[in-house]
């Protein structure tokens, strides 16, 4: 019998030999890096959605009677009708996304003060992926990321398979001054600082303008890394709109190629979260590298969807807009008026000034997660505990709501519910 190169003469299976068969021990052939890796708590509550006696608080989705389906449609139809335009739309295209798209957004940008062209944006599968791309960019294995307390938990996700060390910044930090020597201390250098300025998701708070600047002062003190998440900044329904980080940043330094902060967007909350669209703006430098990353992920966003996107945003988005403002505002005063209405003493709450949800201190001593396993039980009402969204010290005793998907009636009803259980708890 000749031997087979490199495998002993015992290891070569006969015709005749019978074969073994023996099941993988997958939990050992996984990287290191999945011991990071957990499930959503979010995504495992949207399951709860499918159950129709369940009124829920608890995902963080649009309304989608309010998704310009028609338009969509629209644009679709058109595309496909043009046999130039649906070869190009069906095709493979580049990695930094539709060029008409990319002017587009663009032009936004530099109407929000952010002087920038189509070489400054990189189209991602919405926000998310944006922070996966910048996580696998900037983050080798024990890096700090410095964080709010509470902070979107998707964007812990993304930066988990990269191994970070995390860093909350403390409390009134911003506004009462940061000691950056102790707050540093035994920490790696150069951190990567990831903020939601407005209508931050999970609180729903937006960072003043001084806090603003005090969060660049940090960043240009520790020479941070700043990604700004801008995912619900269109839907300010209150109040004066503030600048964006970048904005600030360029204003200090002169040039979006000097700027240390990264602008994360997103058409998720605006158009449609199926399309699966969103942006980075930031240096030509940092595009660049994202380019190279995207392309050994998924090569580019659909390029259909692409196309289609940017038909339906060239005319009416303004209008749109306001739409959305108009009703995820009436859906926060309806909130905030039931929480004064029904909450008990003891319990106080953000008052958000756009976005889609409110955040809910607890009593001192009360869990939101047992809260939630009595509150489907009792009430079948769902909201998320607050636990999962703080990334160094977990907090307790805390809960979000949403309030983007319930109408007012169910708003009422669930707020009542919800504090009448607090309340005897």
């Amino acid at each position: 019998m000749r031997r087979e190169r490199g495998r002993p003469a015992s290891a070569i299976r006969t015709r005749d030999a019978p074969m073994t068969t023996t099941t993988p021990d997958w939990a050992a052939r996984f990287s290191q890096r999945m011991t990071r890796v957990r499930a959503s708590e979010i995504r495992e509550l949207l399951k709860l959605l499918d159950q129709p006696d369940i009124l829920s608080f608890a995902g963080g989705i649009p309304d989608p009677g309010l998704f310009p389906a028609d338009r969509i449609q629209a644009a679709y139809d058109a595309i496909l009708a043009d046999p130039q335009q649906s070869r190009a739309a069906l095709q493979y295209s580049v990695s930094e996304g539709y060029l008409p798209l990319r002017r587009w957004i663009a032009e936004r940008m530099a109407l929000d003060g952010v002087a920038c062209d189509e070489h400054n944006i990189i189209l991602t599968a919405g926000s998310q992926q944006a922070l996966d791309l910048i996580g696998k960019l900037f983050l080798t294995r024990g890096d700090t990321v410095m964080v709010a307390r509470p902070t979107y938990l998707g964007a812990l996700q993304a930066f988990n398979a990269y191994e970070p060390a995390y860093l909350d910044l403390p409390d009134g930090a911003l506004k009462t001054g940061v000691d950056t020597q102790r707050l540093m201390e035994g920490r790696e250098p150069n951190p990567l600082a990831y903020f939601v300025p407005d209508f931050a998701n999970p609180t729903g708070e937006s960072l003043t303008l001084p806090e603003r600047e005090a969060l660049l002062d940090l960043a240009a003190e520790l020479d941070m890394t700043l990604i700004e998440d801008a995912a619900y900044r269109e839907l300010r329904f209150d109040g004066e709109a503030l600048p964006t980080l970048l904005a600030l940043d360029i204003a200090r330094c002169g040039s979006i190629e000097q700027a240390r902060t990264l602008f994360c967007g997103t058409f998720s909350k605006t158009i449609s979260p199926a399309l699966r669209l969103g942006w980075v703006c930031g240096p030509k430098a940092v595009i660049e590298k994202l380019v190279l990353l995207k392309q050994g992920c998924d090569l580019h966003v659909s390029t259909i969807n692409q196309m289609a996107l940017h038909a339906t945003v060239s005319e009416g988005y303004e209008q749109h807009l306001g739409a959305l403002r108009t009703a995820y505002g009436a859906k926060a005063a309806a909130t905030l008026a039931a929480l004064e209405r029904h909450m008990p003493a003891g319990v106080t709450w953000s008052r958000p000034e756009g976005g889609m949800f409110v955040w809910l201190w607890l009593p001192e001593g009360m869990d939101g997660k047992l809260l939630l396993e009595r509150s489907l039980a009792e009430e079948r009402v769902a909201f998320v505990p607050g636990e999962p969204f703080f990334a160094e010290v977990p907090t307790a005793n805390a809960i979000r709501l949403s309030y983007s998907l319930p109408t007012d009636a169910e708003i009422e009803d669930g707020v009542r519910r919800l504090a009448g259980l607090i309340g005897r708890s």
